[in-house]
C-alpha cells in the first residue's frame, strides 16, 4: 500500500467518488474547499503516479486518471496505521478513549453493540 499523505488523499477521494476523470475536474471539484490551483493538482497527480496509487491514460490532448488503489484497502491501512501507533494495535483501547472522551453519541453505542453481539458465538 503506498502512503499516500492528506493532500493526496483528497485528490485520491475525488477519483474514488468518480474516475476517471482529468486533471481540469478534479481540480473544479476540490478547488472550492481546498482552494487549489490546477497545478498543485498536477502536482498531488504526479506524486500519486510516482507511488502507483493511480493510474494515467491518454485520451485525445488529456491524461485521465483512475486509482488503483481501492478505497477499501486504503481505509484499512490507515486504520491499522492509526490503532497500531496509537493503540499498540488494539481497538478496545481505541472505543474505551472516544467512550471517556464522551464522544459516543448513543447511535455509536447502539452500533457497536450490535456489532459485538453478531461478532459473539
Amino acid at each position: 500500500m503506498p502512503s499516500i499523505t492528506e493532500a493526496e488523499s483528497v485528490v485520491m477521494e475525488a477519483l474514488w467518488r468518480r474516475e476517471p476523470l482529468a486533471a481540469e475536474e478534479i481540480a473544479a471539484e476540490v478547488e472550492p474547499v481546498q482552494g487549489w490551483s490546477l497545478g498543485t493538482v498536477k502536482t498531488l497527480l504526479n506524486r500519486l503516479l510516482n507511488k502507483g496509487a493511480i493510474t494515467a491514460e491518454i485520451d485525445r490532448r488529456r491524461y485521465l486518471y483512475r486509482p488503483k488503489v481501492p478505497r477499501a484497502d486504503y481505509v484499512l491501512a490507515e486504520s491499522q496505521t492509526l490503532l497500531d501507533r496509537l493503540f499498540s494495535g488494539r481497538l478496545a483501547p481505541l472505543v474505551s478513549h472516544f467512550s471517556q472522551a464522551q464522544q459516543l453519541t448513543p447511535e455509536d453505542i447502539a452500533e457497536l453493540k450490535r456489532l459485538l453481539q453478531e461478532l459473539e458465538p
